[in-house]
Order: C-alpha cells, then structure tokens, then sequence
C-alpha cells in the first residue's frame, strides 16, 4: 500500500529534522547571534519541535506493528508461524542498532524496539479484542500512573534514580574531547544504555509497545485498505483526536507547575497522552489527504524515502556526525536552528534523490536488502 510507504517516509524525514535541529545530541550552538536570527531561530525550534518530535517516533512505532502483521499474516497463509522467525529478526535488528547508535551519541531508539518487540511476539495470536485493549492498557501509562498514586498514599515514595542524567553529562563529555574511537566506543555502551533509560523515564517504554499492539491491530482490520468504511474511520479518528489534542496539551502545561514527582508521573502520562492524540492526527490526516491526486503527487517521493527507511534513518546519523561534531566539519558552534533545519532540509532531499536512483536498479534499500536476506537465512526466500 502506497499510503504506508509515503507515511513512513513522512515520518523518518520529520526524525531527521528533529535530528538536525538537536544536532544528534551534540548541543552545542553560537554563542551569540543577530536578534532578528535569534527570534527566527526560536520560530523554527517551536515549530518544527511542536509538530515532530515525539510524534514522528510514534508514528515509526506504529508502521513497526504494522509491518509485523504484513509479516505475521503473508506467512500464516503459507500455513507457517513467524514469530520465532521475528525473534530472529530483533536479534538481527540489535546490530543495525549498533551501528546507528555507534554515531549518535544518545544511543538508538532501534534498541527500544528491539526489546520491545518481544510483546509482538506473545501476543501474535491473540484475539483483535485481546490486542486492543492491551494495547489500550499500555497507551494509559499504568507505571507512571503507579508511582502517582503511589506518592499520594505514602509521599516518601520517589521514583528510582536511574542515572540518566550523569550518563548523559559522561556521553557529551567524551563527545566535545574529539577522539572518534572513545565516541564510537561510548557510544555503544553507555549512550545505548542511556538512551533506552531515559526512554523508560519518559514513558515511551510502555507508549511504544502500544503503540506496536495498535499497528498490528491496524493492520489485522485492513485500515490502511481505500475503502468508504475506513476512510469514515479515518475521519473520525481525525476529529476526536484533535479535539483531545487541545485538553489534553493545557492540562499536560498544568501539570508541569507542579513539584517533580508530579511532573514525572502524571505529567509524563499527560504528555504522552497528547503527543499520540497529534500524532493521530497527523496520521489520519496523511491517509486522508492521500487519497487527493494532487496531494499522492506531491508527496510520491517520500514513498522512495520510505521504502528505505532503514538506510536512511541510520545514514543520516552518519551524516550527522561529520557536519557537526569535533572529529568532522565540526559546524555545530556556527550552526543555530534556521541553519541546522536547512541542513536537515538538503541532506533529506539528498537521501530522496539516491532513494530513487537506488530503487530503480534494486527491488530494496541495501540495508534493508540485508535485513530482509539474514531475516529468510536458511530458507528458499
């Protein structure tokens, strides 16, 4: 389906603007600027960081689940299980998060899904109602929820002290020395082993697996399928979560004033409740807007970018790491974040433009080629 390829281009292309804007992790930006640059500067931060960032993650975890049940059920019509060949392929994708995480240095959200995944696996067989309102559970946030209600009961209760922030002060502490083999060496260690906790502390650990249980869902239902039916499912989906958004954004805000345990709890829970509300509406917006032929036409290329979505998402690491850090280019104390989504901007055009050229000599990205090859290892596919 054309829609899924253009959305999960949709959704790498806003990753590597957040990226860019981030600088991979490296923050490090001008010590001064023109006011005007300044003002433009904080424009583009809000914008682009409103729309993308914790949706455009979601929107990948979601294509994740999906792609599992194109997987799963393409192998069940051979009379076949394919979850003890799914586990295969997580052990596989450890080592494309490896490699991307070897250039970024807060570690890789790959090594989430690769843990993660495994919930896929026990529940292939479950019900459609089974898999919705697990997926449901998960989407609450039920361990954020926990430690409030926890705290309320007994306000000695803290959360664990998971050590994200030290870990992180040690990853940019060996980024800024500039030696390339500490920072790769680090990277795959400590900033992977950081990355995956702070994403338990921001609540994505169970968002994740819900988001995985509600794209398995979404395709066990064909939702991705034109048809009247799905395409009413679609708009319903589109009105009811923009007008959650709204709600749910203040009280999110609200919540945030309160002292630190509150943040971390009921905030978390509230700012991963609005965040998926956007992020449906991003997604309902796309599938309906694609149905327009002027809309399918102007976005036909990130069907490319999609297609490949493995190659590109790692690569742009790569690419990242010589723009902006000491042991490349070193641009990030030149680069504010005007500058930087421009970059983001070029290197995303750049990577459509060999998407397309190595789409029209081979059936598949190459890492994804590779994936795909050591996934069937021992088999005629």
């Amino acid at each position: 389906m054309e829609v899924v390829d253009a959305l999960r281009g949709f959704a790498v292309m806003a990753i590597i603007l957040v990226h860019n804007l981030e600088h991979f992790i490296f923050p490090v930006y001008p010590a001064s600027s023109p006011n005007w640059l300044h003002i433009l500067d904080q424009g583009v931060f809000n914008g682009v960081f409103t729309l993308f960032a914790g949706k455009a993650y979601a929107i990948f975890a979601l294509l994740f689940g999906f792609t599992f049940y194109i997987q799963c059920n393409n192998q069940k019509k051979q009379g076949k299980d394919f979850g003890y060949r799914f586990l295969w392929r997580l052990v596989l994708l450890i080592g494309f998060a490896t490699l991307n995480a070897a250039f970024f240095p807060a570690g890789d959200v790959l090594l989430l899904f690769v843990v993660v995944g495994l919930v896929l696996f026990l529940t292939r067989n479950w019900s459609d109602k089974a898999i919705i309102i697990t997926a449901v559970i998960f989407l609450l946030q039920p361990v954020e929820w926990y430690h409030y209600i926890a705290n309320l009961i007994n306000p000695a209760h803290q959360l664990p002290d998971l050590k994200v922030g030290e870990m992180y002060a040690e990853v940019a502490e060996y980024t800024k020395n500039g030696s390339f083999w500490d920072f790769i060496s680090g990277n795959i260690t400590l900033g992977q082993k950081a990355s995956f906790l702070w994403a338990v502390n921001a609540g994505r650990f169970f968002q994740t697996a819900g988001l995985f249980l509600l794209g398995f869902y979404i395709g066990r239902k064909q939702l991705f399928v034109t048809t009247e039916n799905n395409l009413r499912f679609w708009v319903k989906t589109l009105i009811i979560s923009a007008i959650a958004f709204a709600p749910l954004y203040t009280l999110k805000e609200l919540i945030m004033g309160n002292n630190a345990i509150v943040q971390q709890t009921a905030g978390t829970a509230f700012d991963m409740w609005q965040k998926l509300a956007f992020t449906l509406v991003l997604v309902s917006s796309f599938v309906l807007l694609y149905q327009s032929r002027k809309f399918s036409q102007a976005v036909n290329n990130l069907r490319f970018y999609g297609k490949m979505s493995l190659t590109n998402y790692i690569t742009q690491s790569i690419i990242g790491v010589i723009i902006y850090f000491p042991f490349g280019f070193y641009l990030a104390p030149y680069c504010g974040y005007t500058v930087s989504l421009l970059i983001g901007i070029f290197t995303f055009l750049l990577q459509i433009k060999f998407s397309k050229w190595w789409l029209g000599k081979y059936k598949q990205g190459p890492l994804e080629s590779i994936w795909h090859k050591w996934t069937w290892i021992g088999t005629n596919k």
